[in-house]
């Protein structure tokens, strides 16, 4: 007679594996499971069993209606915790979070057909929470004794650690993307011998005015960037693999739809991009429009020679009104009292210029700051009538110091001089485009007109004249000193002019 451990080897001898599942299967008690005793399964199920055993990939096999789960060694390791507990479970029960999931599969595999899924989403509690897994799935019926299909076949291969690399992946991608397309400066990607772009971000589209450039060489895509040497620069860094940097570059453009160049200053770089056997095979490009910059650098320039030029020519007004005022005053005091007073005339002005830039100033503007320091309070002593002009920033400095000395004559001995006495500034142009200035005092003092010629003669009636390219005249009246000064509006309103006296 044969003992039990001999008649239990043959039992099992259809297994013909060794392992862990092969173990638990030779000692699991089938006989409470609806597949009842191994010594009654039938040759399908326990040729089904013997091949998922001898795979190194994860299979479960789902034996009957119920899908009684008998698994190998792979699909152990993918069952985690629940492993050995599965074993001769039914699969509803057995995985009871995916139930409707798995009731789908027997369903359609026990009728027949067949299942695929890929990267298959799952919540799954293996080990003892929930957790999300993705897995390849194939599901196949297997045949019974009659043919029809008794049971299902599984082969699960788990693809979490693929999906979610694959999605940092794609999220670093999309991260990059953003980061391209947000960026503050320009970038573009261009690939081969003929600089073909690939990728151009919203910046380098605004640089070269929304042009499709995608796909295009850059010799057809940017033909006038080509022509000016910059295809030359990329066939450079494409040969010799070394990265270009360049500063303040410039270069025209196309910007618009009726094809006019406009310059554009740009700082950037060519870096080249190689490939794993380090031959070069794209060039990045990136760099910033620094226009408005190169445009304020250069301004500058043009205001530091044009401040070195205007202190030139104050330093020389300044001169020429100490050396004039010097020639005409009898006392220290009085030279000092009209120095400063005449230089604060020409400061006011310089003021008024500066507000403006010194590219001119409203006239009205200049003749209200040069009258300032004459007005009393409480009293309307000084009109002002013309109509708006602006003049250039030499004639306004002219007219400012003129109107100044004959403010001061008129406070020493004109109409501001008393109580009652009144001054007009007026100016008109005609329709010759002639301008004229006029002074006039009236219930002042009477006027006495004497030989003596000071700085402030000299200034209104020589200089003046000749320094807006016009003539000057004075009336010595009943009513009051008159001053007309009559030139071209061109010389009043041009600032190219150097102011001197």
């Amino acid at each position: 007679m044969r003992n039990d451990k001999t008649d239990r080897n043959d039992t099992f001898e259809f297994l013909g594996h060794k392992g862990a599942a092969a173990d638990i299967i030779r000692e699991f008690d089938w006989s409470t499971t609806p597949l009842g005793r191994v010594e009654t399964w039938p040759q399908s199920l326990r040729t089904a069993t013997a091949l998922l055993l001898h795979s190194p990939v994860p299979i479960v096999m789902l034996w009957g209606e119920d899908g009684v789960m008998i698994y190998n060694d792979a699909y152990s390791v993918f069952a985690g915790h629940r492993h050995p507990a599965l074993f001769g479970s039914k699969v509803r029960e057995g995985w009871s979070e995916i139930s409707d999931f798995n009731d789908n599969v027997m369903n359609t595999c026990l009728a027949g057909e067949t299942l695929a899924y890929r990267d298959q989403e799952l919540t799954l509690h293996r080990n003892g929470y929930p957790e999300q897994v993705w897995m390849d799935l194939d599901y196949s019926p297997v045949p019974g004794e009659d043919g029809r299909p008794a049971g299902v076949v599984a082969i699960v291969v788990e693809t979490t650690e693929r999906v979610l690399a694959q999605r940092r992946i794609m999220e670093e991608s999309q991260r990059l993307q953003n980061l391209f397309s947000q960026a503050p400066t320009f970038m573009a990607m261009v690939s081969g011998a003929d600089h073909r772009f690939e990728l151009v971000n919203p910046e380098y589209r605004k640089l070269i005015g929304g042009r499709d450039v995608i796909g295009l060489p850059i010799a057809v895509a940017l033909p006038e960037v080509a022509e000016q040497g910059y295809a030359a620069l990329l066939d450079q860094v494409f040969k010799t693999g070394e990265p270009l940097k360049r500063m303040s570059d410039r270069v025209l453009l196309k910007r618009n739809e009726y094809g006019a160049l406009e310059e554009r200053f740009a700082d950037f770089v060519y870096q080249p991009i190689r490939d794993n056997n380090g031959k070069v095979t794209n060039i990045f490009i990136q760099g910033s429009d620094v226009t408005e910059r190169v445009r304020a650098e250069n301004h500058q320039k043009l205001l530091i020679n044009e401040l070195n030029h205007r202190v030139k020519n104050t330093l020389a007004s300044i001169q020429s009104i100490v050396s004039q005022t010097l020639r005409g005053v009898q006392t220290k005091e009085e030279a000092s009292d009209a120095i400063n007073s005449r230089i604060l005339a020409l400061s006011r002005a310089h003021n008024v210029l500066t507000e403006q830039n010194w590219d001119g100033s409203d006239l009205r503007m200049m003749v209200d700051s040069s009258m300032e320091a004459f007005r009393y309070p409480g009293r309307q002593a000084i009109s002002i009538d013309g109509p708006r002009l602006r003049v250039g920033p030499h004639a306004a400095l002219s007219i400012a110091l003129a109107l100044h000395e004959l403010a001061t004559n008129a406070v020493k001995y004109g109409a501001l001089s008393n109580s009652t006495g009144t001054v007009t500034v007026e100016w008109t142009v005609s329709s010759e485009n002639r301008f004229t200035l006029k002074w006039t005092e009236r219930g002042g003092p009477k006027v006495r007109q004497t030989d003596r010629k000071g700085f402030g003669s000299r200034l209104i009636l020589r200089v003046l004249p000749k320094e807006l390219q016009g003539t000057a005249e004075m009336d010595f009246g009943e009513d009051g000193l008159g001053f007309k000064l009559e030139t071209s509006m061109e010389a009043v309103v041009d600032s190219s002019a150097s102011v001197g006296l």
